[in-house]
């Protein structure tokens, strides 16, 4: 007589590991209700459509932002998949909120990777549910910060999350860290200021401009003193503290950071985008 798996088993195998009713039962009837035999048969299921998707493009996902409980070490990651009709899922959401909360305690991708997740790796638990949604899920980015107060803003649709670090715990300082992380959000600096600007990309920058002027027929000797103007709108345009703030941009960010205290200052920030 073959084996026919109780309702409360298929269920309580569901629960655990994510995978539809019909592959649970399957599992536990494979298995001929070894509980454990069928989680080992559902993980080799992903882990075979892991590897014939192993090629695929995985650019679709959610972008999750979470910072501790002090407000001093913050993390941004993505869990990344093949289609946004996955990325819009609610279990798929709850996945990469729940990793990224795990991430916070981690230093690295790899680290995060060999995590333990209710009995699993991370990673072999994004194979297991590669094997259950039937498509390549990864960790995509990771981003690490740490300060004396950060702050994070995750835009709608979980695309693209940011979080900010300020040099103080000052009364005001939760709203402005938010507000810092939404401009870096939708504006993409490329650098917290023109220090921190890489040599490559001034390097860049000069030698387009400097063609432009030649092309324009402008003298040697003031292409120079051209430039440095052009540089400086390059950094007001593309460095976070310097660029107009996006709700009032008769001001800068830096200005804005120290209307809500004096001394306040911008120290750092990351940002993940999959737009």
């Amino acid at each position: 007589m073959s084996y026919t798996p109780a309702a409360a088993d298929v269920a309580k195998l569901r629960n655990q590991t994510g995978a539809g009713m019909m592959d649970c039962k399957k599992a536990l009837v494979e298995a001929e209700g070894d509980f454990e035999k069928a989680v080992d048969i559902l993980r080799k299921k992903g882990q075979k459509v892991a590897a014939n998707r192993a090629d695929r493009e995985s650019s679709e996902g959610a972008v999750i932002a979470r910072v501790n409980e002090d407000n001093t070490l913050g993390v941004v990651i993505s869990l990344n998949c093949e289609t946004d009709f996955v990325a819009k899922n609610e279990a798929f959401i709850e996945l990469a909120y729940e990793l990224a909360e795990m991430a916070i305690f981690a230093a690295t991708k790899e680290e995060l990777l060999a995590t333990d997740f209710h009995g699993l790796t991370v990673a072999d638990k994004l194979i297991e549910q590669t094997g259950v949604i039937g498509e390549k899920i990864e960790i995509g980015a990771f981003e690490r910060i740490e300060g004396p107060f950060l702050g994070a803003y995750i835009h709608a649709g979980n695309k693209i999350a940011a979080i900010t670090a300020l040099s103080a715990k000052v009364e005001g300082a939760d709203e402005a860290a938010k507000a810092v992380s939404m401009q870096a959000a939708a504006m993409n600096p490329i650098a917290l200021d023109e220090t921190r600007v890489s040599q490559e990309t001034i390097d860049k920058e000069l030698e387009i401009e400097r063609h432009k002027l030649t092309e324009e027929g402008k003298p040697a000797n003031i292409i120079d003193n051209i430039l440095k103007g052009k540089m400086q709108r390059f950094y007001k345009d593309n460095t976070l503290v310097h660029q107009d703030f996006i709700k009032d941009s008769s001001i800068s960010v830096a200005d804005y950071v120290k209307s809500v205290n004096a001394d306040l200052k911008v120290t750092g920030f990351v940002r993940v985008s999959l737009a």
